[in-house]
């Protein structure tokens, strides 16, 4: 039995005093990947955001990657965020350094000190998204979709446990969306977990994986089916 990556039992979703999800129960098996939809303003990215500790679990119980989220103190989230990737829809890239600047700037961050061994790490993430040549350019020179493949290529840096990607596909056009998504196949058939919000039901469809919805402030499995 694949271990638990991730369990919530009976959880309250708050932002700040409103409560936007209620009666949260669901369990997220190593190797797994899951959809997490939605309409816009539904829930999912303070689902997403409690999950990384952005916002306390105040009610029900919750553990994330072996941390408790309802005791979680402030001093143990930047360990929770060592052993999760998490890529943003807006990529997150500092505009002022190159990509393996970029890259390097997270490890020293995240506490590496051998220059060789954070060089190896770096190619080693930027080969996975196929981005191993482009290590010298900025930000602004790359396009959108080669952008968020580094920004997955940096939620890898660390051999998380587990990838937090929050609508990784929302800024990218179709084409670049199901590039970006086979790389995220990938990585995921490698044998690591993913639990992704999108609104993208063309990705879906395309790859279809166990998906939760939030609407009318629960969250509950739905079958997809081919429309």
């Amino acid at each position: 039995m694949p271990e638990t990556i991730l369990k919530l039992q009976d959880v309250a979703i708050f932002q700040e005093d409103n409560m936007v999800l209620s009666s949260v129960t669901l369990q997220v098996r190593k190797g797994e990947f899951v959809y997490v939809i939605g309409k816009t303003g539904s829930g999912k990215s303070s689902f997403m955001k409690t999950l990384y500790g952005d916002l306390p679990l105040k009610q029900g119980e919750g553990s994330v990657v072996d941390f408790n989220l309802k005791t979680l103190k402030e001093a143990e989230i930047p360990f929770l965020r060592r052993k999760l990737g998490i890529v943003f829809q807006d990529f997150k890239l500092l505009p002022d350094r190159n990509i393996n600047n970029n890259l390097k700037f997270v490890l020293r961050a995240t506490g590496w000190t051998d220059p060789s061994k954070m060089d190896a790490k770096i190619e080693e993430v930027l080969d996975k998204v196929r981005m191993k040549t482009k290590g010298f350019k900025f930000p602004h020179e790359l396009s959108g979709g080669e952008q968020q493949r580094v920004a997955i290529a940096r939620a890898l840096l660390n051999d998380p446990e587990l990838i937090l990607a929050d609508e990784p596909t929302g800024n990218l056009d179709p084409q670049t969306s199901v590039e970006v998504m086979k790389v995220l196949q990938e990585i995921n058939e490698s044998g690591r977990t993913i639990i992704m919000a999108t609104h993208d039901y063309a990705l879906i469809l395309k790859y279809p994986h166990k998906t939760i919805k939030c609407d009318g402030s629960k969250v509950f499995e739905v079958v997809q089916k081919a429309i």
